[in-house]
């Protein structure tokens, strides 16, 4: 069985991490941009909104045969978005790939608290899951819709419902299209389920253009709602991206579906084991690698000793920039001259970098792993979260010695990249250990660009970056290649 979760165990993840959160053949609408780089009010080419997301009003509801069906409101979301899936996938394939698209054979609704109903060679009872299924003589789509559906609705709102659903329809696309879609029995779960969430993002392209009958999103809140949702269902930390049932970290989902968001559903059938094994950023780390000489794990990051291996660590990133380099001092993260930000300030006239040690470690904490959806927040999002809220502000000196402004609309596009060039330093073989990237420390990353109060993609005065998408987008790209592009894409 192939699904975007697997069984109960999204209760476990979404629990343990609710706490940290509170193209050819598409048309590619918005204001284009130079190459490399990135529109600070786009998200893939699509001017930011705030407009509405979700269901349409007034919009009469599909009508498809689904066994077990009560007409419960997620049961009509979840019918809704599979017409309007329909809909797209209908015009894609016959478009890009020579090729008919074929309703599924069956579609299921079932409840996971009630009696089990057999399918796929499984049954549902105590089934907290949403799945596709193909071969054998099965072709089917099936939905919790006692317990997922609804938790799902009310930690995201009703589109990460329907995004759950369009990544099955991905898997039901790759099944129709076989070889043209780089799939064959032998092909790894992680090629097909990054696949699947490039074809989902391909589906919320069309549905952020205003071409779904049924459902519509805005391409601020709205869209980084569905980033945060594949935050929420990624792998668990340290999980081999070769692992049978595999489907990766919140880092490697996201850019899936960014490519799907950017380009059309060819780009997602290139996908194929090389270009995976090539990418997938999180391989071979394990717990027993040490982030700095004296520890392992989560550390905190407001000791000495790891504040001296923080700033090695930045100083040695960026010693070939030959920028006087900041010091980092704990100072309650204020400024003489100059707006504070919390929990870590950059001064320009000082070149300093001051934090906050307590509102650091509060950042710094891990989840509580026992927290339960719609409870109050406990804990933060992890060390590296607080490492590279620090690594922002030093970023902002570097930008500073080549002249570039700290409050212009590419500072945060600057600041991220910046950023993500300093994580993908701290992810070589370094000489001298000090700083290195653990297992989930890149999506404790992507967790902390997702916050409304981010740093990581903020100018000088904590002025965010809007969109959601081109955040990560930044942050991924000085990761993948380095600062180069850092300071030439964005001045």
């Amino acid at each position: 069985m192939r699904g975007v979760l697997r069984g109960g165990a999204i209760v476990a993840v979404v629990a343990a991490t609710v706490a940290a959160l509170g193209a050819c053949g598409q048309v590619v609408s918005g204001t284009p941009v130079a190459t490399g780089a990135i529109d600070t009010t786009s998200a893939g080419g699509l001017e930011v909104t705030d407009g509405p997301s979700g269901p349409r009003d007034g919009v009469e509801d599909a009508d498809l045969e689904v066994e077990g069906t009560d007409g419960s409101e997620m049961d009509r979301l979840a019918i809704n978005a599979i017409a309007d899936l329909y809909d797209y996938w209908g015009e894609q394939l016959p478009k890009h790939f020579d090729q008919e698209f074929e309703p599924l054979q069956r579609l299921l609704s079932y409840d996971a608290n009630g009696e089990g109903v057999p399918i796929c060679g499984a049954n549902t009872a105590g089934l907290v899951n949403a799945f596709y299924c193909g071969g054998g003589g099965e072709d089917a789509i099936a939905w919790d819709r006692g317990e997922l559906l609804p938790m799902l609705n009310d930690m995201f709102g009703p589109m990460s419902v329907v995004g759950v659903l369009a990544h099955e329809m991905g898997h039901a696309v790759q099944f129709r299209l076989g070889e043209k879609s780089n799939i064959n029995q032998a092909t790894p779960t992680i090629v097909r389920e990054q696949q699947a969430d490039c074809y989902m993002g391909n589906f919320f392209r069309y549905v952020a253009e205003d071409q779904a009958a049924h459902f519509q999103i805005n391409t601020g809140e709205g869209l980084n709602a569905i980033l945060a949702t594949l935050f929420f269902i990624r792998d668990p930390a340290g999980l081999d991206h070769r692992t049978e049932g595999a489907h990766g970290l919140a880092f490697d989902r996201v850019y899936a579906f960014q490519e799907g968001f950017t380009k059309d559903p060819t780009r997602c059938a290139e996908m194929d084991p090389e270009e995976i094994d090539g990418r997938i950023a999180e391989k071979e780390r394990s717990e027993s690698e040490l982030r700095s000489d004296a520890n392992d794990g989560d550390i905190d990051p407001t000791t000495d000793d790891n504040q001296q291996y923080l700033q090695q660590s930045l100083n040695e990133a960026f010693k070939e920039n030959g920028a006087e380099q900041p010091d980092i001092v704990d100072n309650g993260s204020t400024c003489e001259n100059g707006e504070a930000t919390e929990p870590v300030t950059y001064c320009p006239e000082e070149n300093v970098v001051g934090y906050d040690a307590d509102a650091l470690r509060e950042l710094a904490a891990k989840p509580d792993p026992n927290a339960q959806p719609g409870e109050e927040s406990h804990g933060g999002l992890g060390d590296f979260a607080a490492f590279a809220e620090v690594a922002s502000r030093y970023a902002l000196s570097i930008q500073k010695s080549v002249g570039l402004p700290l409050d212009d609309e590419n500072a945060g596009l600057r600041t991220a990249c910046l950023t993500g060039a300093w994580a993908g330093y701290t992810d070589q073989e370094q000489e001298a250990r000090g700083l290195r990237l653990a297992v989930g420390d890149l999506d404790e990353a992507v967790a902390e660009l997702l916050q409304d109060d981010s740093l990581i993609a903020a100018d000088v005065n904590g002025t965010q970056v809007q969109s959601g998408f081109a955040r990560v987008e930044a942050f991924r790209r000085g990761y993948m290649e380095g600062p180069t592009p850092c300071t030439e894409d964005f001045a």
